[in-house]
């Protein structure tokens, strides 16, 4: 009788994982969602002074997204801040991560734990150490300073990124290249270099979104120069325009596009790699009729 019971409860525990697990996996994703909905319906709101209440639909949002003053110079700017860091970022990253990974040296290990500090220290005191490291050399605040900053935070996500792309690939490849009298340039350009273009380019869109989303250590260093995360903090006082929607909903929806382009690339590619290897090979026969 109390096997019985056991094997009941554990049927009816099970029958409830299967529903619960799907229904508040589908709740979390929609309360993730929910503010990005939000933004991209507010988007197609009728323009007025303020953007809080629903006055209508209309694409004129969409056909004229710089109708805003000021929006699309912001955009440009981050957009310009977010390619310079990545490109510093990427290139002193993807050596740095290589170093530490191929090359034994002193501190090495002392290195590597440093290099996850930048991803662990609250935004408010890196944006604040950094401010005052640009006010003691007696730099500028502006377009330099964000670029410095964001290349500082990024660069930490490109190793990690990157390093997690070296563990994967084969130490012997590159040890072949070498015995076929390749210099370490060489090996490195030709060999190891290539087998991390997709860790490069997982780090290099990830750099560019943190770049292009940061807002506190931006404002912290940047004076005069107005990005677009400052320029969606200052008009949230009078309700944010329905052309900073229409920005915000575009970069989700590019996003979302590279996402499926980097899901479905590799499923062709593997999709015609097995029809190749399904064919059958043409037989002596076959080949002297061709000739």
């Amino acid at each position: 009788m109390a096997i019985a019971t056991q094997g009941r409860g554990a049927k009816i525990g099970a029958s409830l994982g299967r529903w619960a697990i799907p229904v508040l996996g589908g709740l979390a994703f929609l309360y993730l969602l929910l503010p990005i909905a939000y933004i991209f319906v507010f988007s197609f709101n009728e323009p007025a002074r303020t953007n809080l209440t629903w006055r209508g639909f209309t694409f004129e949002n969409w056909a004229n997204p710089c109708g805003a003053p000021g929006v699309c110079q912001s955009v440009g700017v981050s957009i310009q801040i977010g390619l310079v860091a990545t490109l510093i970022a990427l290139v002193l990253g993807t050596l740095l991560a290589y170093g530490l990974d191929r090359f034994a040296f002193k501190f090495r290990d002392s290195m590597g734990f440093l290099i996850y500090l930048p991803l662990t220290t609250p935004d408010v005191v890196l944006g604040a150490s950094l401010l005052a490291f640009f006010l003691n050399v007696g730099l500028e605040l502006g377009f330099w300073t964000i670029v410095i900053a964001h290349s500082v935070f990024c660069m930490s996500f490109v190793i990690v990124t990157i390093r997690a792309r070296i563990a994967t690939l084969n130490p012997a490849i590159e040890e072949a290249g070498r015995d076929l009298y390749g210099s370490p340039s060489q090996v490195f350009l030709r060999v190891t270099l290539p087998q991390l273009i997709p860790g490069i380019l997982a780090a290099g869109l990830l750099s560019f979104a943190m770049s292009f989303d940061d807002f506190i250590i931006t404002n912290f260093n940047s004076g005069t120069v107005e990005t677009f995360p400052k320029f969606v903090y200052v008009a949230a006082a009078r309700g944010i325009p329905a052309e900073a929607n229409v920005i915000g909903s575009a970069m989700f929806l590019i996003a979302v596009l590279v996402v499926v382009i980097g899901q479905v690339v590799p499923w062709l590619r593997k999709r015609r790699l097995r029809a190749a290897a399904a064919e059958p090979a043409p037989t002596t026969r076959a080949l002297a009729s061709r000739h």
